[in-house]
């Protein structure tokens, strides 16, 4: 969840979704006769800114078929981005992972992130907002009602009148930012909840769930607004928890750029006020330091434990996460602890922590298990040269490529300077400064002198074994795997 590499699935598909006017869309649907009409548009290289260019707004949606019979219709589109000749047009919108999602607007100008719900009824209540203003206008008290969820994050303008700079602005940062907040605007501030009703414009009151419930904010600038909302609606602690009002904050805390300290307990343990008040003055200080701090339920954590390698039996505990990776842990905290041991962090007098598996106490199959405390050892101390998988166990490309590793390493069994290894990044942390790992599985090669490359040939025993000969360090003999051949 924390580091930045991302880790995606085998199945490359990479879709949008085009929509013409307040619509929405379906891959498929039967008619009067059982006949099945595809909506799908198929795009590719080849006429992809053409169909683009005809669209105010686009957005990838892989269901929806409730909405099959929406007038007027629908189009949705996909992109194969396994398809060698669409391999460019997937590079140019930097997508790394699949399915990816996104909203393109003007003619594909305007490119964001798609972040909303992935259930049928989300993604519809989502579009319908997508494809309308981007702020709307709050004329009574009931529209305000209506519009601001006190589990949401709401930015409200308030102005003199709808026009001008300051109105013009607050537009323009609505436009951008819709895929994340809700928007609106009012001509009178007296019909907003939470504060003192006299409220005059022009001035953005930020509507939050959390902390002081609301902020206002009066530089119109659309850069010191985005950044003003970006920093307002995180909470000085996220919590982590079974509520799904959560888990906004939560994907938000991790999309962050800053190192990021969890702490984790028991939320039923009687020293739960406590930690929470001790960590919150904490998060205080280090807010807009580079610190971004959650708090999280045991329950709720099981995911980031099995992630970060941690155990039940370490609570209550904290972790930091840096930008480079780097871990660092602190098992059985005590609340008064909290201050201290995050002072010695940014003192930098902090060992890292790593996820490791146990290092293996057999180790005699062809292709050698390597974990994170022996990786240094067996890749880069032994002197010999080092083919290394990166591999997840749920991967279907690592499985298929089991058996030709097995076989790889099969003709290298009398040769003592090439081991054929495997780790499973998913359950031992990766050195990042050495290895790029951006999905399985990975394959690294390390020579006897210390040479690092990254394997991108075929998938096949031959290609690997040349590969192997043409990258060793020449001192080592390759007559023991010629026959092989």
């Amino acid at each position: 969840m924390a580091p930045r590499v991302s880790f995606w699935s085998c199945v490359f598909v990479f879709a949008l979704l085009l929509v013409s006017s307040l619509t929405l869309s379906v891959i498929s649907a039967e008619d009067g006769e059982g006949q099945s009409e595809e909506f799908v548009l198929t795009l590719d290289h080849s006429n992809f800114t053409e169909i683009v260019a005809k669209h105010d707004f686009i957005i990838y949606e892989k269901a929806a078929s409730i909405l099959s019979r929406h007038d007027p219709p629908i189009i949705l589109a996909k992109v194969d981005a396994s398809d060698e000749v669409n391999k460019e047009l997937a590079t140019g919108f930097e997508i790394n992972g699949f399915p990816t999602l996104m909203i393109l607007r003007n003619g594909g100008k305007n490119v964001q992130e798609y972040k909303g719900p992935r259930d049928a009824d989300g993604i519809v209540e989502f579009l319908k907002k997508q494809v309308g203003p981007a702020s709307a206008e709050i004329k009574s008290v009931e529209d305000a009602g209506n519009l601001i969820d006190e589990n949401k994050i709401f930015v409200v303008g308030v102005f003199s009148e709808l026009s001008g700079e300051e109105f013009e602005n607050f537009t323009i940062l609505a436009e951008k930012l819709r895929s994340d907040y809700d928007f609106g605007h009012t001509l009178d501030g007296k019909l907003l909840p939470r504060g003192e009703s006299s409220v005059n414009g022009p001035i953005v009151r930020l509507f939050k769930p959390f902390d002081e419930l609301f902020v206002d904010f009066q530089d119109f600038h659309v850069d010191a607004l985005e950044k003003f909302v970006e920093e307002a609606s995180v909470p000085i602690v996220t919590l982590f928890n079974k509520d799904p009002n959560s888990s906004p904050f939560v994907i938000k805390f991790f999309n962050n750029p800053n190192a990021k300290a969890m702490l984790f307990l028991n939320f039923s343990s009687e020293l739960l006020d406590a930690f929470k008040s001790k960590y919150h003055a904490v998060a205080k200080h280090y807010k807009g330091k580079g610190i971004s701090c959650l708090l999280g339920d045991l329950e709720a954590s099981q995911g980031a434990f099995e992630y970060f390698g941690l155990k039940d039996d370490q609570v209550p505990l904290i972790i930091i996460q840096n930008n480079d990776g780097q871990k660092f842990l602190k098992p059985h905290l005590e609340p008064d602890h909290i201050a201290s041991w995050l002072k010695e962090y940014t003192d930098g007098n902090l060992k890292p922590f790593k996820k490791s598996e146990p290092i293996p106490e057999v180790n005699n199959e062809p292709v050698k298990v390597v974990v994170a405390d022996s990786l240094q050892d067996v890749v880069f101390n032994s002197g010999e040269n080092v083919l290394l998988e990166f591999y997840a166990p749920w991967c279907g490309h690592c499985k298929q490529l089991a058996p030709i590793l097995d076989e790889v390493a099969v003709s290298f069994e009398t040769d003592a300077d090439v081991i054929i290894a495997k780790l499973d990044a998913t359950s031992n942390d990766i050195p990042t400064d050495s290895f790029d790992v951006q999905g399985y599985p990975t394959l690294y090669f390390k020579s006897a002198s210390g040479n690092l490359l990254q394997y991108d040939g075929d998938r096949t025993k031959e290609g690997i074994i040349d590969f192997i000969q043409k990258n060793r360090d020449k001192t080592v003999p390759l007559d023991s795997v010629k026959d092989e051949l």
